[in-house]
């Protein structure tokens, strides 16, 4: 579960659970810009609202969002750099930044808090959360 952004706001949507050829989620939405979604309430909150099927979902959402069990299972082992990269930039931001949001989403998403956990023991040792 180290990639629960993956499952909450990776943006970088996953394919179903079918692999692409060389065993990676599709790469279609990697090029997303992350800066620009957590700088912008407005697209932060239709992320965090489709997550929690409060609002419908932008097509790039719906996607990771589907696959989000799979990735979860896995631990997104079949991400790309940039899906990992901006599932943890997310996901820090709302541990940091927006702690109602994340405790909703980590109640339906990961209900034991472990991604929670290691990023704030990581944050500790080195003071910048996942390496």
């Amino acid at each position: 579960m180290k990639y629960l952004a993956v499952a909450l706001l990776t943006v970088c949507a996953l394919s179903s659970p079918v692999l692409a050829d060389e065993g990676q989620y599709t790469t279609k939405f990697d090029n997303v810009d992350v800066d620009a979604i957590i700088n912008s309430e407005r697209l932060l909150n239709g992320y965090v609202g489709c997550l929690l099927d409060r609002n419908p979902c932008t097509p790039d959402a719906a996607e990771f969002k589907k696959n989000l069990p799979d990735a979860l299972e896995h631990d997104c082992a079949g991400c790309s750099e940039a899906q990992k990269n901006a599932a943890d930039k997310i996901s820090h931001h709302l541990i940091d930044n927006k702690q109602d949001e994340w405790r909703l989403l980590e109640e339906k998403y990961d209900p034991t808090g472990a991604y929670r956990r290691r990023y704030l023991e990581n944050k500790s040792k080195d003071g910048s959360g996942f390496d």
